[in-house]
C-alpha cells in the first residue's frame, strides 16, 4: 500500500481512476471538476448526463475519455456551512465512497484532489486530516487498491495535507 502526496495537475495524472471534487448535477463546473471535464472532452458531459447527478457524500464513475486515467470517480463534497450541518462525515463518505467504487471496478491507483476546499470553503487543515485519516484506514484493509496519490494544486494545499499526514503518523507511532 502507497499513499503520496503532490503538487501537480490532476487532469495530467496517469491511474486508473482519478477523482472529480464535482457539484451534484455532475454536469461540470468551476474549479478542479470544470478543468476535468474540459480535459476529457464532450465525452464525459455526455456520460454524465446518463447519471442524473450525485448526492453529497456519494459518488459515480464514468470513463476517462481523453483523460490519461481509465475512470473518473465523480463525488460531490459538502459546501461548509460552519461545521453544524454534517459537513465533516459527508467529506468522509466522499472518500471512503470513492475508494468503493475504485475498489469495486479494479482500479489499483487513484488520484484525489482536495475535495471541498475551493469554491465550497471547508476548512483546508480539517479536510485535510479527513481525508488522510479516511484513505490511511481503507489502505489498510484494501484488497485491490494499492496507491493512492492526493495531488493539490497549489503549495498551501500540499503543506496542509503534508501536515495532516505527519500528525497522522505520529499519533500512530506513539
Amino acid at each position: 500500500m502507497s499513499f503520496q502526496i503532490i503538487k501537480g495537475d490532476i487532469t495530467t495524472w496517469a491511474a486508473d481512476a482519478i477523482v472529480n471534487a464535482a457539484n451534484t448535477s455532475l454536469l461540470g463546473g468551476g474549479g478542479v471538476d470544470g478543468a476535468i471535464h474540459r480535459a476529457a472532452g464532450p465525452e464525459l458531459l455526455k456520460e454524465c448526463r446518463t447519471l442524473h447527478g450525485c448526492e453529497t457524500g456519494r459518488a459515480k464513475i464514468t470513463a476517462g475519455y481523453n483523460l490519461p486515467a481509465r475512470h473518473v470517480i465523480h463525488t460531490p463534497g459538502p459546501i461548509w456551512r460552519g461545521g453544524h450541518q454534517n459537513e465533516p462525515a459527508l467529506l468522509a463518505s466522499c472518500y471512503r465512497s470513492c475508494l468503493r467504487l475504485a475498489e469495486e471496478n479494479r482500479c489499483r491507483t487513484v488520484a484525489f484532489p482536495s475535495i471541498s476546499t475551493g469554491v465550497y470553503r471547508f476548512p483546508l487543515e480539517r479536510a485535510a486530516a479527513i481525508a488522510v485519516e479516511e484513505i490511511l484506514a481503507f489502505l489498510e484493509r484494501s484488497k485491490v487498491v494499492c496507491e493512492v496519490t492526493m495531488v493539490c494544486f497549489d503549495d498551501k494545499t500540499k503543506t496542509a495535507y503534508d501536515a495532516a499526514l505527519t500528525r497522522k503518523e505520529s499519533s500512530r507511532s506513539r
